[in-house]
């Protein structure tokens, strides 16, 4: 229980941040929402990057490279640190501008001004809300993974994931974005020196990095762990789309409006490569590592059921095992707090998903002319309840991993949602009507790709490849033949100056 401990205290730590958050709120829904837009460099830089990585960075990556290798880095660490900071440059300082000079919070209040459409923005609410929950889902699995294998199986999943909920809840509850972004910053540093040490420490346990990479290599069984042969050409490259994803996510969309002045993305966009690298190297590296150790009971049947059947094992909670073997009790406990600071980020997810609810549904439909501003917020805080706790009970009986979980639903739908960002915020041409037949076109994709069998590919890619594309050529072909916003709406958004 002493790395529990480490752990819950951590979690009370996070959650005096929150309450100190509320203690400095004005009370105002846009300092709720967005912090005031107040948001300095640093905190800027690093909240947004932490609410980026989550137990999908952490725990999925890592139980990922267990199963296939370090081709887990290429797959999504290596395409994200050019495609990530690009979309961030070209679409998130856009998105910044258009969301200042007209007092827009949300994405989707974006499009309704942009395209001049009402009901059109409430279908756009929806699909983004139902692609948002799995993530958050992420957040919940991972916190009740850690807690558990961390405690030895003292503290049940069901427990653990019952008091991640709880802390995320309250803090985002009180703090609001400014609460948020703070505890974001925290967990950021504090995992952010994770990965350095979790190498060394359990490298040096298990006999060195040379010792370890070279048993890997002679050994016929996991030898292709250290290839790309598990994986297609068409399917690596297909990959690559995953990370158009970022701009379109509410959180990442609705971070990118507390910044205080638009010169704080340059940095962002230096460093987000460089944090995104001491995240994912050594969870990739770790998680492949594991097929090595061998002493520890849990892993070793693990290799035996993946032997046995030829086919992928849960592999989420490989580092936390390798950390309970190989780490001293109170450094395995510092790690272990680390690893839920990561895990803990589904918190800007929650609050996208109450931003959106209170702006784009709440207020639009009269709610905040007819009850006011505080009721704007309760219901805020309300929305953040039952969020958290739809997403606990669905996490209880949750079968899939966390890297396939985020993939097949969030990534790809959320990828094939960029067009429309693209379209709202740099085509004077885009129309309703080809945001429309786009967003129809995601979500029945998003069904089907429910129903059909998991890793299901269309001529060799993964269906991101095709959704995005499809998506994109119905925004531009409906938008050719259907009518445009007025002249007045379209020279605010691009004045001719700026032709």
């Amino acid at each position: 229980m002493i790395p529990a401990l480490f752990v819950l205290a951590y979690l009370g730590i996070v959650l005096y941040i929150g309450i100190f958050a509320f203690r400095r709120s004005s009370g105002q829904s846009e300092d709720f929402f967005l912090a005031g837009r107040s948001l300095g460099p640093w905190v800027f830089l690093l909240s947004l990057f932490g609410s980026h990585m989550t137990a999908f960075a952490i725990l999925g990556s890592s139980g990922h490279a267990f199963n296939f290798g370090i081709v887990t880095y290429g797959l999504m660490a290596s395409s994200s640190a050019l495609v990530v900071p690009l979309c961030l440059l070209f679409l998130g300082t856009r998105l910044w501008s258009v969301g200042k000079r007209f007092g827009l919070i949300t994405p989707v209040q974006i499009f309704r001004d942009r395209w001049e459409c009402g009901h059109i923005g409430t279908l756009i609410f929806f699909l983004q809300a139902a692609l948002l929950v799995p993530y958050i889902i992420i957040g919940v699995m991972g916190g009740g993974t850690t807690l558990s294998v961390i405690s030895g199986g003292f503290i049940p999943f069901w427990l653990g994931g019952l008091i991640v909920a709880l802390v995320v809840m309250s803090y985002v509850f009180f703090g609001g974005m400014r609460g948020t972004a703070w505890v974001n910053t925290f967990q950021t540093v504090l995992f952010l020196c994770f990965g350095a040490i979790a190498v060394t420490l359990i490298s040096q346990g298990m006999g060195g990095f040379t010792a370890v990479t070279e048993r890997l290599l002679n050994n016929p069984n996991t030898a292709s762990l250290l290839t790309r042969e598990k994986f297609s050409l068409t399917t690596f490259l297909g990959y690559t789309f995953n990370p158009l994803s970022a701009i379109a996510f509410p959180h990442i969309a609705i971070f990118c409006l507390t910044a205080r002045k638009v010169t704080q993305f340059k940095r962002t966009v230096i460093f987000y490569p460089i944090c995104l690298l001491l995240i994912w190297l050594p969870c990739v590296y770790l998680g492949v590592a594991a097929n090595q150790a061998t002493d520890i009971p849990a892993i070793e049947a693990k290799l035996e059921a993946k032997a046995a059947t030829g086919r992928p094992v849960p592999g989420d909670d490989v580092m936390l095992q390798l950390l309970g073997r190989y780490a001293p009790v109170w450094v395995a406990g510092l790690l272990g707090a680390g690893i839920m600071a990561a895990v803990m980020a589904s918190d800007s997810q929650i609050l996208a998903l109450s931003t959106m609810f209170t702006e784009d549904i709440f207020a639009f439909y009269g709610g905040k002319d007819k009850f006011g501003e505080k009721a704007q917020i309760a219901t805020g805080r309300l929305f953040v309840v039952l969020v958290t706790a739809f997403a606990y009970f669905t996490a209880l009986n949750a079968k899939v991993a966390i890297f396939d979980l985020a993939v097949q639903y969030a990534f790809a739908g959320y990828a094939a949602m960029a067009p429309l960002f693209v379209a709202a915020l740099c085509w004077r041409g885009s129309t309703k009507w080809g945001a429309l037949a786009s967003t129809l076109f995601i979500a029945a994709s998003t069904i089907a790709l429910y129903l059909l069998p998991r890793g299901f590919t269309i001529a060799g890619f993964a269906p991101v490849v095709p959704m995005t594309l499809i998506s994109a050529a119905l925004v531009w072909g409906v938008s050719l033949l259907t009518p445009k916003p007025s002249a007045t709406t379209i020279n605010r958004y691009f004045p001719e100056s700026s032709v």
